[in-house]
């Protein structure tokens, strides 16, 4: 079996056609086709419904989808290590959420870095579930989420917590202090990959015998910066991690909105795999951040 059989299948299964995939790849239609029919021959079952409408996964198919991606990244991490051997000891792959990758880690980057200059570090943003599922398979070395998760393969260290704030903008029409009955009516911003969020947001408004369901959704967007640009057209308003709304706070382009009794405090955790063999790099690394911690933030 061979790992292109993989990613075709997974490119595929992502795009919903096989005609699309065929012409960005440059080859064949009848090709990838028949590429694909090897993967279901040699798994024993049938992967993908063809119609001219394009295809759908069976239920076989969403089982291999599920590992497609990690089989695909755990190659090309072996690739990468053959092609570069030693020196790939002294790089630190990790991955982490939108605001811990984008507000908070850059600062902690150039602390650590410059204790160890001949380190390397790769910051790669993702959705906490994909990042646990990448550092126990190896994928990634450690990663940092909101959450601990039941894997047994995995050791947590709380490295501090993110302060999540209602925001809107400075001239947008809303008091500086609302109830939790007022917050339900007005426009909301939210943001797709947050499901951390959503969670704890959730469990606080069920104590004041709401529901997130019953918040006033206006639309979900799929980055902090998208919601910021929305914010700033006085779209509505939005619960953001505040390590990245600090310059517009400053520069009096936001307002926080206060809620009573509502303060949404998510811990943040560093990943990382317990049975592992990590390198030096990796080590030090680890080490360095526990000492440094959330005060080197960003």
């Amino acid at each position: 079996m061979h790992i292109e059989y993989f990613n075709y299948f997974y490119q595929v299964a992502k795009v919903k056609s096989i005609s699309k995939v065929a012409k960005q790849i440059h080859i064949s239609q009848s090709a990838l086709s028949q590429q694909i029919q090897k993967l279901e021959d040699s798994l024993g079952f049938k992967l993908l419904e063809r119609s001219n409408k394009g295809v759908t996964l069976t239920e076989m198919g969403e089982i291999v989808l599920k590992y497609s991606e990690n089989i695909i990244n755990t190659y090309d991490k072996m690739l990468s290590e053959l092609e570069h051997g030693n020196e790939d000891t002294n790089t630190v792959h990790m991955e982490a959420c939108p605001s811990i990758s984008n507000y908070a880690l850059p600062c902690s980057l150039y602390i650590i870095k410059e204790k160890f200059p001949s380190h390397k570090y790769e910051l790669i943003t993702n959705i906490s579930s994909k990042i646990k599922d990448n550092v126990s398979n190896d994928i990634s070395d450690l990663g940092f989420v909101y959450k601990k998760s039941d894997d047994p393969n995995l050791n947590y260290y709380k490295v501090g917590a993110n302060r999540f704030v209602l925001v809107s903008s400075y001239y947008y029409n809303i008091p500086k202090e609302i109830t939790v009955d007022e917050m339900m009516e007005y426009p909301m911003i939210s943001m797709i990959v947050q499901d951390e969020v959503k969670d704890e947001i959730g469990n606080l408004l069920n104590k004041s015998n709401c529901s997130y369901d019953d918040m006033n959704i206006l639309f979900q967007l799929d980055s902090i910066e998208a919601v910021k640009s929305s914010l700033h057209k006085k779209h509505g308003v939005a619960f953001l991690p505040y390590i990245a709304i600090k310059e517009e706070l400053y520069n009096k382009h936001f307002k926080i909105i206060n809620i009573k009794d509502f303060d949404v405090n998510i811990n943040v955790f560093m990943v990382t795999k317990k049975e592992g063999h990590p390198s030096k790099a990796v080590e030090e690394f680890s080490k360095t951040f526990k000492e440094i911690g959330e005060k080197s933030f960003c």
